[in-house]
């Protein structure tokens, strides 16, 4: 049989599942070979630069993603920019999509949804930032985000109530003191610690029925050792026999309130329903904070979707978050702005002439959008896997083409295109020996200060490789 040497651009759970699934099936194939690719130097993509510190039990995955790196079949190249678009990580080797096409006889995209959603009437400003420039910035992500001036602030408005948004709340709403035993960078630390936030609003533009976080994220919020709930108005959480188990409890949460009492905390937070921006007007001399027009919303019970009353309001605050979600980026090959990720069909990517494009696939959310949990990150990268060795095996679906990528028939088994192997040699390249180090010295640096961990950057993570290389 022909070999399987299968590219896998981008690093994180997806990726790792689906390589951990093909390696796991073919215990016996010795002309197997799985060369993970990622932008960023250290893998695990969202498990490392988009979980909240606090929730430590959500990276236990990257024990299985370890085991899967242990297989000798196996490699990873971090640091390692694929495609033909702008440079996004700085000091990243840039490799062209042609020498994957060149070298490799399959090919999987698992490369996310990396963009930030934006709202139409709220442009980026010093005044109104993304809620993943948060997150890159709590997380020490490559692309170093600046920190918001958390010192200089006293309200926060986020907009969009899913469990991101409530994770950033969260951040800022907690003790230092309490972050600091888990992965929270000491400079992300010495931030928060001179914040001098008081109140965050998180708006959404539909009701508590329709919230887009979980229970878990809404209970960590209302058990907030030092901060408080604003009540909501008791109208808005009446129940109706028509409501789902889920919606039920959400709306019994939410109608006990915060484990502090309102009033009783230094700190407070709002859910403000039914409220959609409609524009930001920049601080001035006459008026120090940035004004937020709202307009005022119900839910059309024929569609289940947002639509205003006629009514708005203008509230003061410090500085706007926008958190609505994460799509793909617009540029790279076989983006459908329509879809906002990836061409795809049963795992396959679709050419821009609807053909299936053959051994070539896409999983996770560059396939799906944004959306789902790690479980349902892993279901679909197995059965994307599972279809990769479907393909291998039996030649593919009827009628799938190649156009203008046609991928390796016999390429050499285990070695990476050329550029990413002189990259190694010039000690730009991280594997996943160097990652094992890296990681290691972490912990330890982590159990000096009483924490999870404490992270490096890429700089100090290439000069320790080097050091012990």
């Amino acid at each position: 049989m022909k070999p399987l040497k299968l590219a896998v651009v981008g690093g994180g759970p997806s990726a790792f599942y689906v390589a951990s699934r093909i390696l796991k099936l073919l215990p016996d194939s010795q002309n197997l070979r799985v060369h993970l690719f990622d932008r960023l130097w250290a893998p695990h993509g969202l498990v490392r630069y988009g979980v909240a510190p606090d929730h430590p039990e959500v990276k236990n995955c990257t024990h299985k993603f370890d085991q899967t790196a242990s297989d000798s079949r196996f490699k990873f190249f971090g640091n390692v920019d694929i495609g033909d678009t702008a440079q996004t990580i700085p000091h990243a080797v840039q490799l062209p999509l042609s020498s994957i096409f060149k070298n490799y006889t399959h090919v999987l995209f698992a490369t996310g949804c990396t963009l930030p959603t934006l709202h139409a009437a709220l442009p980026p400003s010093e005044h109104c930032v993304s809620a993943l420039s948060l997150v890159h910035w709590y997380t020490q992500h490559p692309n170093t985000p600046t920190p918001p001036p958390l010192d200089k602030i006293t309200h926060v408005s986020l907009i969009g109530n899913g469990n991101v948004s409530l994770d950033v709340a969260r951040m800022l709403l907690t003790n230092v003191d309490v972050l600091a035993k888990f992965d929270v960078p000491e400079s992300v630390l010495e931030v928060l610690s001179r914040s001098t936030v008081k109140h965050v609003s998180i708006f959404g533009r539909r009701g508590p029925l329709e919230a887009a976080f979980t229970m878990k994220e809404l209970r960590e919020m209302i058990n907030l050792p030092e901060a408080s709930m604003v009540p909501l108005d008791p109208e808005i959480l009446v129940p109706h026999p028509s409501l789902t188990r889920q919606q039920t409890r959400v709306l019994q949460l939410l109608q006990k309130g915060s484990k502090n009492v309102p009033g009783t905390t230094a700190k407070t937070w709002s859910l403000d329903f039914f409220r959609s921006p409609i524009g930001l007007v920049p601080p001035t001399p006459a008026t120090p904070a940035s004004q937020l027009s709202l307009a005022h919303t119900m839910v059309d019970l024929a569609t289940q979707k947002a639509v205003p009353t006629g009514e708005s309001s203008t509230i003061p605050t410090d500085l706007v978050i926008t958190s609505l979600g994460f799509h793909g980026e617009p540029t790279v090959q076989f983006y459908d702005p329509g879809l906002r990720h990836l061409r795809t069909l049963e795992g396959r990517i679709v050419t821009t002439h609807g053909n299936v494009l053959r051994n070539a696939y896409a999983s996770g959310w560059a396939a799906t959008g944004a959306k789902g949990v790690l479980a349902t990150t892993m279901i679909n990268a197995y059965g994307v896997a599972d279809t990769i060795i479907a393909d291998w095996k039996e030649g593919g679906p009827d009628g799938a083409v190649e156009e203008d990528f046609a991928l390796a028939e016999n390429p050499s088994l285990d070695e990476p295109p050329h550029e990413v192997q002189k990259a190694i040699s010039e000690g730009l390249v991280t594997q996943y020996d160097d990652w094992r180090t890296v990681a290691a010295a972490e912990v330890a640096r982590g159990q000096e200060l009483g924490k999870e961990r404490e992270r490096m950057g890429w700089n100090e993570a290439k000069a320790m490789v080097k050091s012990v290389s």
